[in-house]
């Protein structure tokens, strides 16, 4: 990857405690998995910030290094990687997403 790729996904990273990238806008997500992140944490009333990756390809592949995960959506908290729908889903439902997100 790129450095100036990697510095973009960091301050972004560092602009938000949590941060979500996604396919698609919170208000418009452009795929299922990612409409179903924005509904959890929608449902946790946990402010975040978001990158459309449609709207950036240097992100939409950096990303994918960055945090050697393959998919997208890919939820970050404290600059940490949390996982992506399906980790979110899992661990929103054993009720561990509330606790990890705060």
């Amino acid at each position: 990857m790129e450095e100036s790729t990697k510095q973009k996904i960091e301050t972004l990273l560092n602009g938000n405690k949590t941060f979500l990238f996604m396919k698609g806008t919170p208000n418009f997500p452009q795929c299922g998995f990612s409409a179903r992140a924005i509904a959890i944490l929608n449902e946790l009333n946990v402010e975040f910030g978001s990158c459309n990756i449609l709207e950036d390809q240097e992100i939409r592949q950096g990303i994918k290094e960055y945090g050697s995960w393959p998919t997208i959506p890919q939820l970050y908290h404290n600059k940490e990687l949390l996982g992506g729908s399906d980790i979110l889903m899992e661990m929103y439902e054993a009720g561990e997403l509330a606790g990890a997100l705060k």
